[in-house]
């Protein structure tokens, strides 16, 4: 995926690891999604379908009913992104307090998923990578076509990404010394 000036990281550019954003949408388990309707910016957060075997394409899951999906089929411009929030970082200034975190920012275009059977194989992926070992017909019924008929499924081709992250401890200037007043340290958010 390419890194244009859009999407070049320019607050702490070491942090970038546009390597990893396949990773990161892989781990992810919601995405918020920006679009402009009507003149008014919105931010949704959805559930989503991402596949290392197609890595320029990123599903997006809803109602037939949503302002937002409907307006994302027609191929709006539209901004995905996805955190994993790992850590809680507290020093003993308040400034460098922090968050350790992995983070994808896409950019791309939408259409809708109409075929049944494409609907079906995309949603039955999705629930195995949210449900690890579920499977259709033997942990839960396979979706009628009523059903599938009232979710729809936006296929957005992403055009451009970049991925950044924050790793390690606090960076104030009497974090590192165990007699300064105070406390200072990282809470792990990983596995929980």
């Amino acid at each position: 995926m390419k890194v244009t000036e859009r999407t070049n990281i320019k607050n702490h550019p070491e942090r970038t690891v546009t390597d990893d954003a396949p990773d990161i949408l892989l781990a992810g388990m919601v995405a918020h999604v920006g679009f402009v309707d009507d003149g008014m910016p919105f931010v949704i957060p959805l559930s989503y379908h991402y596949d290392a075997n197609t890595p320029g394409k990123i599903y997006l899951h809803g109602s037939v009913r949503s302002r937002a999906m409907n307006l994302l089929a027609t191929g709006v411009p539209v901004c995905v992104t996805v955190t994993l929030t790992e850590g809680l970082v507290y020093s003993r200034k308040a400034m460098n307090h922090s968050i350790n975190y992995r983070s994808v920012v896409l950019f791309g275009k939408g259409r809708e998923v109409v075929d049944e059977g494409r609907k079906f194989d995309l949603f039955d992926k999705m629930v195995r990578r949210y449900f690890p070992g579920r499977e259709v017909g033997k942990h839960y019924d396979a979706p009628p076509s009523a059903d599938l008929g009232a979710t729809a499924l936006v296929e957005v081709d992403i055009e451009e990404w970049n991925a950044k992250a924050r790793h390690g401890g606090p960076t104030g200037p009497d974090d590192d010394n165990p007699d300064a007043p105070g406390s200072a340290g990282v809470v792990d958010l990983r596995g929980v």
